[in-house]
């Protein structure tokens, strides 16, 4: 067996193809936005702008896995690999209603939503790159294999939690209802991103599994189909290339900075407080504590920048003086946050001392009920029994005892019906017994 029918044996798709027809069929029905599915489609978004609110990756994650918005852009990448024109008019269609509803219900709920602080999740979806198409292309691959092949199980679900089509709608939304519309280009950017790669991945797919084309075929109009689709291709990739770019340069220079830092700038006695980069003015700010670096240091530092690419740079330390109020401002933070921590400690205490006493509260109300049946069966007059915390305080002056805690017990009479002395005193004796109290005074109605 050659190399070639090996790589032939285990790489091809065709061998596990379900009928065309059948994935076709279902491709069709998922593409569709009507009814049921489109109240799931908004139920989602509700779901995933809370998450993106609450800034919840868990409940982002089922929002994914809830959202069909998957359907029309698979049906318009295979629309387009099989020549169905029909096919994709109606993926486009359901794709642009559905994109409308989204973005709608997500400006809804945040128009709505009290809580409208950025968290980071939101920040998540407003800046993508390269990587990003990456991520749509290689789960629109994914997921087309998995509908063509039969093999959906976890590849579908997978697939809607990579590539993300949901919190990027949502964030639109959030844009749209705070004014913000960096937010809402941004991430209409990304959702354009993972529609366009989803939808070429699928088109790639469907080509390279040698599905028929449509009976029905327009060369013309096909051929305008695909040009469209290599436009949005290129459309797509230059700005998320050029974001990368920005990006990884970036990150370089993060790394370069770091090393420098942490190679020339560690001297005996000093600590670098921080760090920061102007890179308008090309300057290099690091603020140090502790022992003073001498000028000559300082120069030696600065004629090593090249070494590390920043040779354009120009390297202000921060010391001395002007260390000394670092150092006291460190003091001050350190000072107050000992105090909120004094606070702390302190509120601690009274909720402590607050849920004793709540906790007490409620032993008498479930010690009242127990004793119901217990008063039934030994005093049948008695109708009703509360307990409750009292405190003692006496009113002569010329006594200095303290306050003490006292139980109180009222019992009510059926029938206007009494209780003679020993039998109050007996149930005085029982009740104090009972509900475990130091002092109990019975009062009986």
């Amino acid at each position: 067996m050659s190399f070639k029918e090996i790589l032939r044996r285990y790489f091809d798709l065709r061998a596990d193809k379900v009928p065309e027809e059948e994935t076709i069929a279902n491709i069709r029905a998922d593409a569709s936005f009507r009814g049921a599915q489109l109240w799931v489609l908004i139920f989602a978004i509700f779901i995933a702008s809370l998450g993106l609110n609450v800034n919840s990756t868990a409940v982002i994650i089922g929002a994914m896995l809830i959202s069909p918005l998957m359907g029309p852009i698979v049906g318009m990448g295979l629309a387009v690999g099989i020549n169905d024109l029909d096919l994709l008019r109606v993926s486009a269609k359901n794709f642009g209603v559905a994109t409308i509803i989204s973005v709608a219900t997500a400006t809804v709920y945040f128009l709505l939503s009290p809580y409208r602080e950025l968290q980071s999740e939101l920040l998540a979806r407003t800046s993508p790159t390269l990587y990003d198409v990456l991520i749509a292309f290689f789960g629109g691959a994914a997921g087309i294999v998995a509908i063509a092949t039969g093999g959906k199980g976890n590849i579908i679900p997978g697939v809607a939690i990579a590539t993300a089509l949901m919190p990027p709608l949502c964030t639109a939304g959030y844009g749209l209802a705070t004014g913000q519309w960096v937010f809402f280009l941004g991430a209409i950017y990304l959702f354009f991103i993972n529609t366009v790669f989803i939808a070429v991945a699928t088109f790639l797919g469907v080509r390279l599994m040698q599905f028929k084309l449509h009976p029905e075929l327009n060369h013309e109009r096909a051929v305008r189909a695909r040009r469209i689709l290599i436009f949005m291709v290129v459309l797509t990739l230059v700005p998320a290339g050029f974001m990368t770019f920005s990006l990884v340069r970036k990150s370089l220079f993060e790394q370069r900075l770091a090393n420098f830092t942490d190679t020339e700038l560690s001297w005996p006695g000093t600590q670098i407080l921080s760090r920061s980069t102007d890179r308008e003015s090309r300057a290099i700010s690091v603020a140090v504590i502790g022992r003073e670096i001498e000028a000559a240091q300082i120069a030696a530092a600065r004629e090593r920048l090249a070494n590390y690419g920043l040779a354009d740079y120009q390297l202000n330390i921060v010391q001395g003086t002007q260390s000394d109020s670092l150092i006291h401002l460190l003091g001050e933070l350190q000072h107050s946050k000992t105090d909120l921590s004094r606070t702390t400690l302190q509120q601690n205490m009274q909720i402590h001392s607050l849920e004793v006493a709540l906790d007490d509260y409620q032993r008498l109300n479930r010690l009242a009920e127990q004793l119901r049946p217990e008063l039934r069966a030994l005093y049948p007059d008695i109708s009703a029994i509360s307990l409750a915390r009292t405190t003692e305080v006496l009113t002569d002056t010329a006594i200095t005892e303290a306050a003490k805690p006292l139980t109180m017990a009222v019992v009510s009479m059926a029938g206007g019906k009494r209780l003679d002395t020993e039998q109050m005193q007996r149930l005085a004796e029982w009740l104090e017994a009972r509900v475990e109290a130091d002092t109990l005074a019975l009062v009986v109605r």
